[in-house]
């Protein structure tokens, strides 16, 4: 058995590969950080041969609520992922065992995003007419800081997206790709139309540093950029600084920062209701937006997520909170799962990309019926 992860955003370190079904690892922890959870390795044996793998240190993960009913992705070609049966045992260990019906098969906590497929979307998006690619500034590791800005910048209303603030929570870009796309389809009259009001400015990746490097939750400097936005910097926080320098020059009419949740099995969004500014209208926009989004994508449920912040209580250090009160728009935190989606449940992919896609085109919709209403 031969374990690897030296490659884009991959983690993990092999303790023993002594017996066949019983190959011990650890994943180690963020850049500068001690946030750990993401995993990505690929393993080479013999084809025909079942393996068993135990995660020791899967009870010091960052949320090892996160393991209960969870089940790791494999893929043989990197383009299909499915589930594999596992186990968080009585010891606070994660086991899955797996049939290898190639030599190589790579495992990983979800279906990833590498930095390769990151450039080729940007590279991709600014060929259409209706994109411009930006470089706002560079990360800690000297990455571009890419944004798409889709549309024309002298339509009133402004649009932000931003994605994956933590880099193991790939299902953010796959969602910001189908939004990308779908905008981008100058066949789609929905895109067409909205693009005739809006312009949106897209961020399919805030932590490219901590994508590449394998990270759960932090950049390179050990940050987690989404609890820097009160008070960003270029040192610590780059990232995050770049990205509201800008938006304070265009202004912003409505925000959604695209998540994923380990723990909770949903699609869920968390609102800006502990704001100070939080007022009657902001609250009309966010219950049409879920009521919109329910109707056009089931993926999409309101009765589990987060406890909603008491008014005056948020954390203006999180990006969607300090948004909403910056300027006083309707801001979403849009949550996916790691694990499968409850109310919907696919067995032998859980959720996935694809339907991190799929949902990122239908956030459009909710968008297109609220455009007029986001100024008074």
């Amino acid at each position: 058995m031969k374990i690897n992860s030296s490659f884009d955003s991959g983690n993990i370190e092999l303790v023993s590969a002594d017996t066949l079904s019983n190959i011990t690892l650890k994943i180690r922890t963020d850049s500068n950080s001690e946030f750990k959870q993401w995993f990505h390795f690929k393993a080479h044996a013999e084809s025909g041969q079942s393996y068993g793998f135990e995660i020791l240190n899967a009870k010091d993960c960052s949320y090892v609520d996160g393991w209960e009913n969870y089940q790791v992705v494999a893929s043989y070609d990197r383009q299909y992922w499915f589930r594999v049966d596992t186990e968080f045992t009585s010891e606070k260990t994660l086991k899955f065992k797996h049939h290898f019906e190639q030599a190589t098969v790579y495992f990983s906590y979800f279906e990833p995003y590498s930095y390769e497929r990151h450039q080729n979307l940007v590279q991709a998006a600014q060929l259409s007419d209706l994109c411009q690619h930006k470089i706002l500034g560079h990360t800690v590791d000297g990455r571009d800081m890419d944004l798409l800005v889709i549309g024309d910048e002298s339509k009133e209303r402004k649009m932000w997206i931003t994605a994956r603030q933590h880099p193991g929570e790939t299902m953010a870009e796959w969602c910001a790709e189908g939004l990308i796309d779908r905008l981008l389809d100058e066949n789609d009259a929905l895109a067409r139309s909205l693009l005739d009001k809006a312009v949106f400015y897209v961020v399919p990746n805030m932590n490219v540093d901590g994508s590449y490097r394998g990270n759960l939750r932090s950049n390179a400097a050990g940050a987690n950029l989404n609890r820097e936005w009160q008070n960003p910097s270029m040192e610590k926080s780059p990232e995050v600084y770049l990205v509201r320098e800008q938006m304070k020059q265009t202004g912003v009419d409505a925000y959604l920062d695209l998540h994923g949740d380990e723990a909770l099995p949903y699609v869920f969004v968390a609102g800006t209701e502990g704001v100070p500014s939080y007022s009657d209208k902001i609250k009309a926009l966010e219950d049409e937006f879920k009521r919109i989004l329910e109707s056009v994508n089931p993926d999409f449920q309101d009765k589990f997520g987060y406890d909603k912040d008491e008014p005056g209580k948020a954390n203006l250090t999180v990006a969607n909170s300090w948004v909403g009160e910056e300027f006083k728009c309707l801001s979403y935190t849009l949550e996916m799962p790691f694990k499968d989606n409850a109310n919907l449940p696919n067995k032998e992919t859980g959720w996935s990309g694809e339907r991190s896609y799929i949902l990122g085109q239908t956030l459009l919709n909710p968008l297109y019926q609220l455009v007029d209403k986001l100024r008074a």
